[in-house]
């Protein structure tokens, strides 16, 4: 069985085409069931986030089941495979493995040491098992991400003063506009990103803020963790109005076509007025034909880049320690990886040493009597069990744990002469 990954991120794709490929929660599970019925695919999980589509994926035939999430993601996006092919990248076993702990890390994040990946890693992992998905390998691949993701935070400082997608964007803002205070500022959707972008604006000593949702019950829940922001409150079909009124706005809707375009836009805005728009949701909720008009500075996720580059240079020796770390856990899941080999040969062991145990304790206690009560049998029966166990126990760690390939399958092929472990005898004799 191989290991793979086949997706793109914001490295290799822009927003454009990345919205193209974006998986909202409610279709995730039809996504699943389409990839599940390839015929090649044994076990899948998918990640699916603002900057990245990722799938993972154990395969029986690594060409075959590559082309297969290839077709996925073409049928998906409605983008020929010729188009959707150089914004794509494919990772086999080793590879894919450690692009996995790094994504989980926050190593591969436009925001490096970002911490929001690896909750969305662990939302990627319950998913897969709530859909049947995620086997044995995607199972312990993906609990061994989470564990490296904790690991490097905690005994990095990568994570510590971080910025987010959130932050940088009102970077962004600040940094064109200048002091955010005098101006007014509208927030479309009132969702984790913009739960994050009010409290790096009330960080900015931003004091005019309006927050428009779909529900007013998530609007107020925002509103209570900042009371100092005296946010207004409103509804989603307020949005032209307050937009007609708005000097900044940040869009972060889950919307999955744009809800702002020039037409709209331009039916209600001051041309005289100049607004700036910033879009940190992807799918898209701004239009690029925005940017046409020539009283809107129009931004998107991919803009961000340049904030971001100015936070990373001081990080970069703490990524290279995080690196360090990932070695190690990439080594810890292939040694458990390996030992799969040997699980066969243990099975069929312990089978053949219990059948011998029963058939010999059936005698012995045949020859005992009827007169020998269940509870002295109990403790014959505790006793043959722990001798059997105790006797196994080493030979099953050493196999388990022989980091040399030819060295455990010698191992292997040596106690299955000397045991005799025919899979068909020992089946017998269970």
């Amino acid at each position: 069985m191989n290991i793979a990954v086949v997706g793109l991120t914001h490295k290799t794709a822009p927003v454009e085409v990345r919205e193209k490929l974006s998986i909202p929660e409610p279709e995730y599970e039809g996504a699943i069931a389409q990839l599940r019925a390839c015929p090649s695919i044994i076990e899948v999980a998918v990640l699916s986030t603002c900057n990245r589509l990722e799938i993972y994926i154990v395969l029986q035939d690594v060409e075959s089941g590559v082309r297969e999430i290839m077709q996925f993601l073409s049928a998906y996006s409605k983008l020929p495979i010729d188009r959707l092919r150089p914004y794509l990248f494919t990772l086999l076993h080793q590879d894919a493995v450690m692009h996995l702990l790094r994504v989980a890390s926050g190593l591969d994040s436009l925001v490096l040491g970002e911490g929001q990946i690896l909750a969305q890693v662990k939302q990627c992992h319950q998913s897969g098992q709530q859909c049947n998905s995620v086997g044995r390998i995607l199972n312990q691949l993906l609990k061994q991400a989470l564990v490296a993701g904790k690991r490097v935070r905690t005994e990095t400082s990568i994570g510590t003063g971080a910025v987010s997608i959130s932050s940088a964007a009102v970077e962004l803002a600040q940094m064109k506009i200048g002091d955010l205070a005098p101006y007014k500022i509208l927030i479309l959707g009132a969702g984790k990103m913009s739960r994050l972008v009010v409290k790096h604006l009330v960080s900015k000593r931003a004091t005019d803020m309006t927050v428009l949702n779909r529900t007013m019950k998530r609007a107020e829940e925002l509103s209570k963790d900042f009371p100092e922001a005296n946010l207004k409150l409103g509804l989603m079909d307020q949005m032209m109005a307050q937009l007609a009124e708005a000097d900044i706005v940040f869009t972060s809707t889950s919307a999955t076509e744009p809800i702002l375009d020039r037409a709209k836009l331009e039916s209600i805005l001051d041309p005289d007025r100049p607004v700036s728009i910033i879009d940190i949701a992807v799918p898209r909720n701004v239009d690029s034909d925005v940017k046409e008009l020539s009283n809107v500075k129009a931004y998107n996720v991919d803009d961000l880049k340049a904030v971001v580059a100015q936070n990373q240079e001081s990080r970069r020796q703490m990524a290279m320690e995080a690196e360090v770390l990932l070695d190690q856990e990439v080594e810890s899941f292939d040694n458990w990886l390996r030992s799969l080999d040997a699980v066969e040969t243990i099975s069929n062991l312990r089978n053949k040493v219990e059948a011998i145990r029963t058939q010999e304790l059936e005698k012995a206690l045949s020859r005992l009597g009827t007169d020998f009560g269940d509870k002295h049998k109990e403790v014959v029966e505790a006793l043959t069990r722990g001798i059997v166990n105790k006797i196994l126990h080493e030979p099953m760690v050493q196999l388990r744990t022989q980091k040399d390939i030819e060295a455990r399958r010698q191992a292997m092929d040596t106690l299955t002469v000397l045991f005799n472990l025919d899979e068909s005898s020992v089946k017998a004799r269970a």
